[in-house]
């Protein structure tokens, strides 16, 4: 069987890993056999490793065309420096050359740092692909703890197995470079026992919380945003005038753009718990749909969880109509059990009006199911006081 491209990538990254691990090893060795104060003569170990570490560094690729040029001082070099700074007797020059000597670690650093991030990117489709997955292997063997079997019964589901390979799957994307989420350990001792109350753990506790530590790893919050203006006082100096655009560029998202922006505003309002990405749909665009618990707190009646599913649509061309309604709710089986209790329509578009007066009508029969529309005027109200997620998906 020919190797995946994903594969040979992750054989790429890993060999070069290596490397980066052996020159991180060997540059606190060579680190360790600097001698504290002024210290002359030769040292071979020191000298040797030196060596090793420069035909490291030599091997090690570029990383979007950058690559560290570090230079390891002699110690005797070290040493005179070192005198020459104590002779001026300047805070500032001996700092300076203590700098120095500590410049090839920063640079190692800035390599490592550069390293996961491109590693993350590397991964990222095919880590949001396995999560969908587990997902689904989890909602298909929930069924097994509908019954009234013992919780010390081994699970023999197939749907089991392959759930252990996804998990395992995830565990290669992930390497070294991105942490380990919270409950991994569980959720491997979990996989490992397969009992029925294992799985009723990775249900209910491990892979809840794995998910979002997985989630966190692949879209970091601490990646900066580019900002297009070097001195923000500037534009305030130049007293700018005029009207204020309400609209958002909506036709500058792809499709998934639009959905992981749905998550990501979900992801980051209080109210909400456990939002997942579910698998996608035999709908003619192919979408994802969206589940999140939204959670109301009573001081007198207690903590009320409602089960949401949000579907997503990018639609620029066309409004969202009766005919569509029925197909969206005929869709919300697909996800049931645990029962949807709200069902929200998201739309980069709008709603016709013969949808609105059927959705309207749907909320006022007997239905336990309600049906909510967030048409682009919504969205646009909500993102108004949340700027950040604006500036992130370039929408303004």
């Amino acid at each position: 069987m020919s190797e995946s491209p994903l594969n040979a990538a992750l054989r790429h990254f890993e060999a070069a890993e290596a490397n980066l691990v052996k020159a991180e090893k060997v540059l606190a060795e060579i680190e360790a056999a600097i001698p504290q104060g002024i210290a002359f003569g030769e040292n071979p170990d020191y000298e040797s490793s030196c060596r090793n570490f420069d035909a490291l560094i030599s091997a090690l690729p570029r990383i979007a065309g950058w690559k560290p040029e570090i230079i390891l001082m002699e110690l005797d070099e070290i040493a005179q420096n070192r005198l020459d700074a104590q002779e001026v007797g300047e805070i500032e020059c001996i700092v300076s050359v203590e700098r120095q000597i500590g410049e090839p670690s920063r640079l190692l650093r800035e390599y490592r740092h550069r390293f996961n991030q491109k590693r993350r990117e590397l991964i990222r489709d095919a880590l949001v692909e396995l999560i969908d997955a587990i997902d689904a292997n989890l909602r298909n063997l929930s069924k097994l703890l509908e019954g009234d079997q013992p919780s010390n019964d081994i699970v023999t589901d197939d749907e089991f197995e392959q759930l252990k390979e996804n998990v395992a799957q995830i565990a290669t994307l992930l390497g070294s470079s991105v942490a380990k989420p919270a409950r991994w350990p569980d959720l491997h001792r979990h996989m490992h026992f397969g009992m029925l109350g294992d799985l009723h753990d990775i249900i209910e506790h491990d892979w809840p919380s794995v998910k979002a530590g997985l989630r966190k790893s692949m879209y970091g919050g601490k990646e900066p945003v580019p900002v297009e203006i070097e001195d923000l006082g500037s534009l305030v100096s130049a007293k700018p005038k005029g009207p204020v655009a309400t609209k958002l560029k909506w036709e500058a998202l792809t499709d998934e753009e639009f959905e992981r922006l749905i998550f990501v505003l979900i992801s980051s309002e209080s109210g909400y718990e456990n939002p997942e990405w579910l698998m996608k749909t035999n709908a003619p665009d192919r979408g994802r749909d969206l589940s999140v618990y939204r959670v109301y707190t009573d001081p007198l009646g207690g903590t009320l969880r409602q089960r949401v599913i949000i579907q997503c649509k990018h639609w620029q061309s066309k409004s969202i109509g009766p005919a569509d309604i029925s197909v969206l709710k005929e869709q919300m089986k697909l996800w049931e059990p645990p029962r949807v209790d709200i069902h929200v329509i998201a739309t980069s578009g709008r709603f016709t009006s013969d949808a609105v007066a059927i959705i309207e009508k749907h909320n006022q029969s007997d239905s336990a199911l309600r049906i909510e529309m967030w048409p682009e005027s919504h969205l646009e109200r909500l993102l108004a006081s949340r700027p950040a997620i604006i500036a992130e998906f370039g929408l303004r």
